[in-house]
């Protein structure tokens, strides 16, 4: 029988990267949260790679750090190895990737989530929501207990209706034979949701003692420390290497041989799978022309023999992968530990969601990661921060908070996702963000601190501290705007050895970094700085004057995108009212919504032409309106 068991602010379903980061903000912000999730185990679990960060990931993890979100600090207490990526190309592309000690990254989450006074935490399946007048304002549990509340976030990963496929055996599961989520998936039908199938993977895990390391490549962290989280102060100096081997002919043989036995190639699986993390049978058969694939050996953690086989995603069955390994340099002896598989599962189509991640469908109820057709652990926990954070602010009747393309990557991605939906796993690619200049991984502090404080997730301390690094960044290229270096024969000889072109006059400090052979460092040799500065304040000194004119030109597009989005469109327009849009246009504006004008010039199928129309029409006032009846 159903019994009334609590009143919260905020309800979280699920403690993935997503449910993790979202009951934490709401928490922090003061909303009175509770999480709900099947198993207390799994909180933070990472059931495919054990890594955090990368190209634009790397850089979302920072943004979520510099919001108050837990993602960054997380990893940089558990990692077992960090690297950046891309440093030999510009600063737009730049990113940290860390291997993470799995185990130690989910027992850690979970502590920092216990010790957090404004949540509860619950062991329980939810399998339906409390919905009354089309506002959700609780939710119900499996044993009948019925918890209420303002908001309620779904951050349910790959759980509803979980099928896990491996060879020809296919059965209800979730992810790393987790119990699935079976009703509730069942239950947003019935409230009107339309849901997509979507499929991943992930590779065998092998027994570290049985691999031939002499048969591999070597890959180190870096020595010089490093952090996601600009709290960090503490560095872990103790790295355990990643491993490099490749797939050959044999492989390949032994996958085009079984692929009658393949899931994929078979029709048994149904799911749309990621686009760029593609099974090894997939990679195979689509670029047939390549002799090998690059593997990466991955350990799972520091108190573990398990190595993640990174490059070798599969659903083939477990006889043939066991094959595919012993035919890789360095894995002739390799013991599998457990199978790689494909799992499918349900995923709501995200152009039901407003910017905010709160649905169309149902009011006061939002959904943040996987359950929102992306891929990765990055991706879930930034839509999880900002769910969170709207939900906690709904419920405590604040303004919510939407992130434009230009302030975030986290921006980018949700902009995507609402405005032009996805048919496959959404990954974030660098290329994805018009502004990526301005989104780099060296100064989501200075985009999103403010707006971190404003929440009250930031605290006192780590602004003040934010502050001075600002003013310390200000002063030092003022510094260097009024400081004149003259052709003198320590400058000349300088430039001579850097292969440049010899002074013929004075020139401004700002502008001689402006060379490319000059770097802040030569400038501190030759005019030392006032005050000893920290390394991050000389990166963004030398990258804010190095790249002053580019940052001004992309500056200048995103005024120029801000006055589309404060173009504002009436929220009940009858879209059928205005005559000359397109057919197609018309049903995607009705479907999406759009907020502004800018939101809509990105609708796919909306073109300029149905743009000017729509415009004229709000210009001139003349908008028929939807009747709320």
């Amino acid at each position: 029988m159903p019994f009334e068991a609590g009143n919260y602010d905020v309800i979280v379903i699920g403690a993935g990267h997503a449910g993790s980061e979202a009951s934490l903000a709401a928490a922090r912000m003061g909303a009175k949260t509770l999480m709900i999730t099947i198993n207390l185990d799994m909180i933070a679990f990472m059931p495919c790679n054990p890594s955090i960060g990368g190209p634009a990931k790397g850089i979302v993890v920072r943004e979520i750090d510099a919001l108050g979100g837990e993602m960054g600090r997380n990893i940089d207490k558990t990692y077992i190895q960090m690297r950046m990526l891309n440093t030999g190309k510009g600063p737009a592309v730049r990113a940290l990737r860390a291997q993470a000690d799995k185990f130690a990254y989910q027992h850690e989450m979970k502590k920092t989530m216990e010790e957090e006074p404004n949540l509860t935490m619950v062991q329980g399946m939810v399998e339906r929501l409390i919905v009354e007048d089309g506002v959700c304002n609780g939710v119900i549990t499996m044993t009948g207990a019925e918890y209420r509340s303002k908001t309620v976030v779904i951050t349910t990963g790959t759980f509803l209706r979980g099928e896990i496929i491996l060879g020809e055996l296919k059965y209800s599961s979730g992810p790393n034979n987790q119990q699935p989520s079976i009703k509730l998936s069942e239950h947003l039908e019935e409230l009107g949701f339309d849901l997509a199938r979507f499929k991943t993977g992930t590779p065998p895990r092998i027994h570290s003692n049985t691999i031939d390391y002499s048969k591999t490549e070597i890959q180190p962290g870096d020595d010089t420390p490093r952090a996601f989280s600009y709290e960090t102060t503490k560095y872990i100096t103790e790295q355990l290497p990643c491993w490099l081997t490749y797939t050959n002919e044999k492989t390949h043989q032994i996958i085009d041989e079984n692929l009658h036995r393949s899931p994929m190639f078979s029709g048994m699986i149904k799911g749309t799978g990621p686009r760029y993390c593609p099974s090894i049978e997939d990679k195979v058969v689509r670029f047939n022309d390549k002799p090998r694939h690059q593997i990466f050996l991955e350990p799972e953690g520091r108190h573990t023999q398990e190595v993640y086989v990174q490059g070798l995603s599969t659903s083939l069955p477990e006889d043939v992968q066991q094959q595919i390994l012993r035919s890789i340099p360095a894995l002739e002896n390799a013991k599998m530990m457990r199978p790689g598989y494909a799992i499918e599962y349900d995923a709501v189509i995200p152009t039901q969601l407003w910017p905010t991640l709160e649905t169309k469908v149902v009011k006061n109820l939002y959904t943040a990661g996987q359950i929102n057709g992306t891929s990765g652990y990055e991706e879930a926990a930034g839509q999880g921060l900002m769910a969170g954070i709207n939900a906690g602010r709904r419920a405590l009747d604040k303004e919510e908070l939407i992130l434009s393309r230009s302030d975030a990557y986290i921006g980018v991605m949700i902009d995507d996702l609402v405005t032009k939906g996805t048919n496959e796993p959404y990954r974030l690619l660098t290329s994805r963000a018009e502004y990526r200049l301005l989104l780099r991984h060296d100064n989501a502090d200075l985009r999103l601190t403010e707006k971190g404080h404003e929440l009250g997730m930031i605290s006192e301390e780590r602004y003040e501290r934010f502050i001075q690094k600002k003013e310390a960044i200000d002063a030092e290229v003022q510094r260097l705007r009024s400081i004149i270096i003259k052709p003198s024969e320590e400058v000349q000889s300088l430039i001579r050895s850097l292969g440049g072109s010899e002074l013929k006059d004075g020139i401004r400090a700002s502008d001689f970094i402006k060379r490319t052979e000059i770097s802040y460092e030569h400038i501190k040799k030759l005019i030392p700085p006032e005050v000893e500065l920290d390394t991050d304040v000389e990166e963004q000194v030398e990258i804010q004057i190095k790249y002053e004119g580019y940052i001004e030109k992309s500056l200048q597009q995103v005024d120029r995108l801000k006055k589309m989005e404060n173009k504002k469109i009436p929220e009940n327009i009858d879209y059928d009212a205005i005559t000359g849009i397109a057919t197609e246009a018309r049903q995607k504006l009705k479907d999406v919504r759009p907020l502004s004008i800018a939101q809509a010039s990105r609708i796919s199928g909306v073109n300029p032409a149905d743009i000017s129309i729509l415009l004229v029409y709000i210009e001139q006032g003349k908008i028929a309106r939807v009747s709320n009846d």
